[in-house]
């Protein structure tokens, strides 16, 4: 009878050892993930930034491009008139 209660212990001592060791792993495994998700999360966030950058910067090269086109469809229609007015044919 006593060793019978003593395997038992044994075994319930053994589960829970078992027990605790599973949890461990997937906490370790849980915490594992979440700090790959963190990198993650700041890699995205970076390069976001980094394209919000660009096109920031791509978008003030535009408008510079479209303020030196609008002035020299000014000037060609300025020429034009010029021409005309001096007799030229367009």
């Amino acid at each position: 009878m006593d060793a019978t209660v003593t395997l038992l212990g044994s075994l319930l001592a053994s589960l829970g050892v078992l027990g605790a060791a599973v949890a461990a792993y997937l906490g370790k495994r849980g915490e594992n993930a979440l700090t790959g998700y963190s990198s993650l999360t700041e890699r995205l966030q970076t390069e976001r930034d980094r394209l919000e950058r660009q096109v920031a910067e791509r978008d003030t090269k535009l408008a510079e491009l479209n303020a030196l086109h609008v002035h020299d469809q000014s000037e060609i229609a300025r020429l034009l008139i010029d021409n005309q007015r001096l007799g030229g044919t367009p």
